[in-house]
């Protein structure tokens, strides 16, 4: 479909993500002049249009004229998901929308119950629907909610919202390959070392402790963003320009990555998580996760991908480093080799480690930094970027099936229990255990941060 939708219906109006994403979005979006169609809320708080309106108050900041202009376009309805009384009044105000995009902000497990009410009453004919992660908790139950979604809509019509992907240093590694001539014959086997990608937060699970038994590491970051960012870095270039062509090589990279065994990884668990709110007192959730992976594709082969991502690390950062094989003689000082870095988080830098001759009498050098790019805010919050391309119909930014279900396949042997939990002290690097990933020879390399953070 290439139409834009003629309405915008949202359910869980009364949650958490509404409050913090959804509302300020919309805004942006009406400000842009991007949104000017019916934002019906629908949930079960026994709220009134007016109590929406004043959700919306809280949650927005700027009470300007599109402010206005939002709280004109709110409609309301309130009731049961399972309660086919509530789809009856949800048709009804939508009145004469024959496109409408259905955003569901709630739990996965009203996915099948919502879909199908949606489809009772013909609110799902030519219709758009938007998913939040978590895809399924492992890849049986991604491949069922496929099915539910698919026995209603098309996968044209299903868009998979991941945040991460909507973020500007995101999209930023994949235009950086493609469009500059000297970086990308450099990312392949003959060249790269190995690559590290680091995701640290400095914080812990801050209250979110009963949803981290649900999730851990694993599940919350790695087999979605992180493995989207690596295949982002590692994918061939598409073949024409398109978001079908793109997102073609996405999966092609995903199905190459070897599926994960237990000697691949390294699970932690910070000191102080069983003390947590919500947490059992013998979990074994990792709120720490190290792995290395490897590719069966003539690009990659025989390259090490590391992934770490943990709570309570020394920074909070998301940093690529590609590590550069040495030169083959050694005409000068060792050193250190050559890295091409994308930071994502909390700077957008795009630079090259280099070695240059220190001054002086002898041939001895140093290490140089030379930064490309560097910029430290989006102009676009994700959300905004990734409702307006909804409301458009444009998927480049959206998971596909296809990809959601090679990506539950590389890790889905490692969920869980299937290797030991260490301890690692909060404002530590993890377990010393994730330095056994690592080639010969090769040390964890932290994010490089400028300045203080907050």
């Amino acid at each position: 479909m290439s139409h834009d939708s003629d309405a915008l219906v949202f359910f869980g109006a009364s949650g958490d993500l509404a409050h913090k994403k959804i509302f300020p979005s919309l805004h942006a979006l009406v400000s842009r002049g991007v949104l000017d169609v019916p934002v019906i809320g629908v949930a079960k708080a026994g709220w009134t249009l007016d109590d929406l309106k004043q959700r919306a108050r809280e949650s927005v900041e700027t009470h300007d004229a599109a402010f206005d202009k939002l709280l004109g376009l709110l409609r309301y309805v309130d009731g049961d998901y399972a309660d086919e009384a509530t789809f009856t009044e949800l048709c009804r105000q939508l009145g004469g929308a024959v496109s409408p995009l259905h955003y569901l902000a709630i739990p996965p497990s009203l996915f099948g119950a919502v879909v199908e009410q949606l489809d009772r009453c013909g609110a799902a004919k030519d219709a758009r629907v938007v998913i939040e992660k978590p895809f399924g908790h492992n890849l049986a139950t991604a491949e069922e909610l496929n099915r539910v979604l698919h026995s209603v809509f098309p996968e044209s019509s299903i868009f998979r919202i991941d945040h991460y992907l909507g973020k500007e240093p995101v999209e930023n590694i994949v235009y950086t390959r493609f469009a500059n001539t000297f970086l990308e014959p450099l990312l392949r086997r003959e060249y790269v070392d190995h690559v590290q990608i680091t995701m640290a937060e400095s914080f812990g699970v801050q209250g979110r402790g009963r949803f981290y038994e649900e999730a851990g590491t694993i599940r919350d970051v790695v087999q979605n963003h992180l493995l989207q960012v690596l295949a982002l870095l590692g994918m061939d270039p598409p073949s024409e320009h398109g978001s079908e062509a793109m997102r073609d090589e996405k999966v092609r990279f995903m199905r190459s990555l070897v599926p994960l065994k237990p000697h691949d990884v390294v699970r932690g668990q910070f000191i102080g998580y069983l003390d947590e709110d919500g947490v059992a007192p013998n979990s074994t959730v990792e709120t720490f996760v190290a792995v290395r992976l490897h590719l069966d594709s003539w690009r990659w082969s025989g390259v090490p991908f590391l992934i770490r991502a943990g709570k309570n690390l020394p920074v909070t950062a998301t940093e690529i480093n590609v590590v550069l094989k040495r030169p083959p003689q050694r005409v000068f000082d060792p050193g250190t080799p050559n890295k091409i870095r994308f930071q994502i988080n909390p700077d957008v830098i795009v630079s090259l480690d280099v070695r240059a001759k220190t001054p002086g009498e002898t041939m001895r050098g140093h290490d140089v930094s030379l930064d490309f790019d560097e910029n430290a805010s989006d102009d676009m919050e994700p959300y905004e970027r990734l409702l307006g391309d909804a409301l458009k119909g444009d998927q480049e930014l959206f998971a596909r099936q296809d990809t959601v279900e090679a990506a539950w396949r590389v890790v889905d042997d490692i969920l869980d229990n299937a290797t030991p939990v260490h301890q690692y002290e909060p404002g530590s690097w993890g377990p010393a255990e994730a330095n056994k990933l690592l080639p010969r020879g090769a040390e964890w390399l932290p994010p490089k941060i400028s300045g203080d953070q907050s």
